[in-house]
C-alpha cells in the first residue's frame, strides 16, 4: 500500500531526485554521492560539482581597433609555419630520406626559377613572395643553403631598396651567426658566407667585424690560405667603399703574405692595387715606392706598355710632395716610352703635365716649346680638338708676355680648327679675343 506524504514534503524530495539526476547526467559516480542535500543547499552543491565554463578570452583583434589593427607590424615571411605542398609529410617524425631531400631540392631550385622569371618580367613583389617560400624551404635543405640564398635574394633587397625585406633577411643572417657561434668550434666556413652575404647587402659593420674575427681566427690557426681569402673579401669591401686607408691595410698584409710564399704573380697584382688605392686617396708619399717598384718590375719582365700611364702617375706625386725636378724627368721619361711605342694618348698627356709642371714654375719658354712639343704629336693622331687645345694655350702664353702679333697668329689657328669642328662657343671665345688684339 502506497504511503502518502505531505505536500511540502513531497515537493522537496521531488527537488532532490531532480538534483540526483543532474549530477548523474554529469557523471557523477553513485558510490561518491553525497548524502541528499537539502533544498536550501541543493543549488549550492550543484554549482560546485557542475561549475561554469569560464568566459572565454577575445582573440588580440577584438581588442583592436582598426586603427591599432592597420599599425600591426605584418608577419614575418620567414617564419611562416603554413604546411607547404613541397614538405613530405611522413607519419612519425624522422629525418627525410635521401630521395625526399632529393626532390625537395628539384622543387626549390624550380621556385628559384620562378622567382627569378617574375622579377625579370617586373613583377617585383610576385617574385619574393615566392623567394620567400623558397627561403622557408632552404632551411630544411640545410643552414648553409639557406645563407647562400639569403644572401643572394638580400642582394636583390638592397638593390630594389626593400627596406623591410632587406632588414628581414639581415636579421636572419645575425640569427645563424649568433647560432654559429655558440658551437665550439663554429663552422668558419658557413661564417664565412654569412659575411659575404651581409657584404651582398651592404651591411658594412656587420661584414667588418665578422670578416675580422675569422682574420683573427685564421692568423690563431696559422692557417694562410683562409688568411688570404678574408684578407682579400676585407680589401675589396673596404675599397668600394672609398676607405683607401683600411683597404691599404688589407692589400698590405696581402703583399707580405704573398712575399712570404714567393708568390709573385700575386705580388705583383696586390703592388697594382696598392698603387691604385695610394693614387685615388691621394697619399702621394705612400704611392711613390710602390710605383717606383711597378716600373722596375715592368722593365724586367717585360711589359713596356704598362710603365708610360704608371710613369705619369708617378711623376703627379713627386709633384704633389715638391720633387719638382723628379717630377720633370719623370714626364719626360713617359713622353719617350709612350712616343717609342706610338702610344699617342699617354705621349700627349705627359706633355700636358708636364706643360702645367713648367707654368707653375713660372717657365713660359720651356712652357711654349711643351706645347709646340704637344702640337706635333697631336697632329700624329689625327686629335683636331687636341691641337687647338694647344693653339688655344699657346696664345694665351704670347698673350700673358704682351707679344701681340704671336698670340693673334695663334688665336687665329685655333678659331680655323674651331669652325671644322663646328665648336660654336670656342669661335665666340676665339673671334672676340683676336678682336680685342687687333684693336678693332
Amino acid at each position: 500500500m502506497p504511503v502518502s506524504m505531505p505536500g511540502s514534503e513531497a515537493k522537496t524530495h521531488k527537488t532532490q531526485w531532480r538534483a540526483i539526476a543532474l549530477m548523474v547526467g554529469c557523471g557523477v559516480l553513485w558510490g561518491t554521492l553525497p548524502s541528499l542535500p537539502t533544498t536550501a543547499q541543493t543549488v549550492e552543491t550543484v554549482a560546485q560539482i557542475v561549475p561554469l565554463p569560464p568566459p572565454v578570452a577575445p582573440s588580440p583583434s577584438e581588442n583592436l581597433s582598426s586603427e591599432e589593427e592597420r599599425l600591426q607590424p605584418p608577419p614575418n615571411p620567414l617564419e611562416m609555419t603554413d604546411p607547404d605542398p613541397l614538405l613530405p609529410r611522413p607519419v612519425v617524425d624522422r629525418p627525410l630520406s635521401p630521395l625526399e631531400v632529393y626532390f625537395l631540392r628539384l622543387g626549390v631550385e624550380d621556385l628559384q626559377r620562378q622567382a627569378e622569371a617574375r622579377y625579370a618580367l617586373g613583377q617585383t613583389n610576385t617574385a619574393f613572395d615566392i623567394w620567400y617560400r623558397e627561403l622557408r624551404l632552404r632551411r630544411v635543405l640545410g643552414v648553409a643553403d639557406e645563407v647562400a640564398a639569403l644572401g643572394r635574394v638580400g642582394e636583390v633587397a638592397w638593390r630594389e631598396n626593400r627596406r623591410t625585406d632587406a632588414r628581414i633577411i639581415t636579421a636572419r643572417l645575425e640569427q645563424i651567426e649568433q647560432e654559429q657561434q655558440a658551437i665550439a668550434p663554429p663552422d668558419y666556413s658557413l661564417l664565412f658566407s654569412v659575411a659575404q652575404g651581409y657584404e651582398k647587402m651592404r651591411a658594412l659593420p656587420l661584414a667588418v667585424a665578422l670578416y675580422d674575427q675569422l682574420l683573427t681566427q685564421a692568423r690563431a690557426e696559422r692557417n694562410s690560405a683562409v688568411e688570404q681569402l678574408v684578407l682579400t673579401s676585407l680589401g675589396q669591401l673596404h675599397l668600394a667603399w672609398f676607405d683607401y686607408e683600411k683597404a691599404a691595410i688589407a692589400y698590405t698584409d696581402l703583399l707580405n703574405l704573398a712575399r712570404s710564399r714567393n708568390d709573385s704573380i700575386r705580388e705583383l697584382d696586390y703592388l697594382q692595387q696598392l698603387a691604385y688605392i695610394y693614387q685615388q686617396g691621394k697619399m702621394p708619399d705612400r704611392a711613390i715606392p710602390i710605383q717606383q717598384e711597378l716600373v722596375q718590375r715592368y722593365e724586367a719582365l717585360p711589359l713596356p706598355l704598362l710603365i708610360p700611364p704608371l710613369k705619369i702617375a708617378l711623376g703627379d706625386n713627386y709633384r704633389a710632395i715638391g720633387r719638382v725636378g723628379l717630377a720633370a724627368t719623370t714626364y719626360q721619361e713617359a713622353f719617350t716610352q709612350a712616343q717609342a711605342q706610338q702610344q699617342y694618348g699617354y705621349s700627349s698627356e705627359a706633355l700636358v703635365h708636364l706643360a702645367a709642371l713648367y707654368e707653375g714654375l713660372n717657365r713660359p719658354a720651356d712652357t711654349l716649346l711643351v706645347y709646340q712639343t704637344l702640337i706635333q704629336v697631336e697632329q700624329q693622331s689625327y686629335n683636331t680638338y687636341g691641337i687647338m687645345t694647344a693653339y688655344e694655350k699657346i696664345a694665351q702664353l704670347h698673350q700673358a708676355q704682351g707679344e701681340t702679333a704671336e698670340a693673334i697668329a695663334a688665336y687665329q689657328s685655333a678659331l680655323s680648327l674651331a669652325q671644322q669642328l663646328d665648336y660654336a662657343s670656342r669661335v665666340r671665345a676665339y673671334t672676340a679675343q683676336i678682336q680685342t688684339l687687333s684693336g678693332s
